[in-house]
């Protein structure tokens, strides 16, 4: 297990260094003094597990955990030297996205007795975070997601109305709407176009042939562990649900690149995010000019050259269903294609 620490204090990572030693298995991926670092040499080389200290120069612990788990989300586990007397930073910094809390081993005690704790800790959070490898992602239908804000119900309905029944994906919708409005919203969709629209839960998995609308006025966001969930972070995000904390969300490490699309809005909500999908080899449209209500959203991605493609809503559907294969059961497949060997 590749392990990442942070902390200000040399004595704190030498004491952590004694105690990963201990263990063949785990090796320090990286070591950084504090949270912009961190922040920095995560996004550079995503560890397995990040032992993050909460006071330190600068950004501290608290803020260093949510900016990782908003860009490139990965285990953290808070190692403090007081875990009770900063309580308030603990649960601030589980809030955040970090899994659990532990206090930081001594270098007086033998390195086997002080860091029994903290291996014990490890080793079950090695034990939940393992299935985000390989379950998760074998488990995970492929994936479209789409941003959208002002005009987006209309060119959702154009190119969603393209897009079979038999679809081999799960299309995740971010919209920019109130959450009360959000279950009228989804009524509508499903009127509309043939692939049933459902209101996304915490919890919920990804569903092939289904588009799951974002319902909170909370950011909708994938999670380490292949389920769908909401964070209120990035707090400063005007709109919401933020399309780019949703791309950003999808550069999960085991994640297979899918097909991100931006439609029609006001602002810049999405245009980085897309970008980043871009280059993390997902296939990228953005909704062409002429066909926006409002050309900002759009206007930013290809700006900023996250756009590989820039299309009116229909030939965005229609180019979807060209690039996912439907779903198709033996007797659907042509008489050819049964008989090949």
């Amino acid at each position: 297990m590749r392990i990442a620490l942070v902390n200000d204090t040399a004595v704190a990572l030498e004491a952590l260094k004694r105690v990963l030693a201990t263990a063949p298995t785990h090796t320090v991926a990286w070591c950084a003094r504090n949270g912009e670092e961190a922040v920095r040499r995560a996004a550079l080389d995503r560890p397995d597990l990040i032992l993050m200290d909460l006071l330190m120069p600068g950004i501290n612990g608290v803020e260093a955990t949510r900016r990782i788990m908003a860009t490139t989300p990965c285990p953290i586990l808070v190692v403090t030297a007081s875990v009770g007397s900063r309580s308030a930073l603990v649960y601030e910094a589980l809030g955040a996205g970090a899994l659990d809390a532990i206090r930081t081993p001594s270098l007086v005690a033998p390195a086997a007795q002080a860091g029994a704790d903290l291996l014990q800790r490890i080793r079950r959070l090695e034990r939940l975070t393992r299935p985000l490898t390989s379950p998760a992602a074998s488990a995970t239908p492929p994936l479209v997601a789409i941003g959208s804000s002002t005009g987006g119900p209309a060119a959702l309905v154009r190119c969603l109305g393209q897009l079979p029944v038999d679809l081999g994906a799960a299309v995740l919708v971010a919209q920019h709407i109130e959450a009360q409005f959000a279950p009228g919203l989804a009524r509508w969709l499903n009127d509309q176009i043939p692939l049933p629209v459902q209101i996304v839960h915490e919890g919920d998995p990804l569903q092939s042939g289904v588009v799951q609308l974002a319902a909170t006025n909370h950011h909708i966001v994938l999670k380490p562990d292949g389920r769908l969930g909401y964070s209120p972070e990035p707090r400063q995000e005007p709109y919401r649900p933020s399309v780019d904390a949703l791309f950003r969300s999808l550069l999960q490490p085991w994640l297979k690149p899918g097909h991100a699309v931006l439609l029609t809005g006001m602002g810049r909500d999405g245009g980085q995010g897309l970008l980043d999908l871009r280059r993390a080899g997902w296939h990228t449209i953005a909704q062409d000019e002429d066909s926006c209500a409002v050309y900002g959203m759009p206007k930013t991605a290809v700006e900023l050259g996250g756009a590989i493609e820039v299309l009116p809503p229909e030939a965005i559907g229609r180019r979807l269903r060209s690039l996912i294969a439907p779903r198709r059961s033996p007797q659907q497949l042509p008489r050819q294609q049964e008989a090949a060997p």
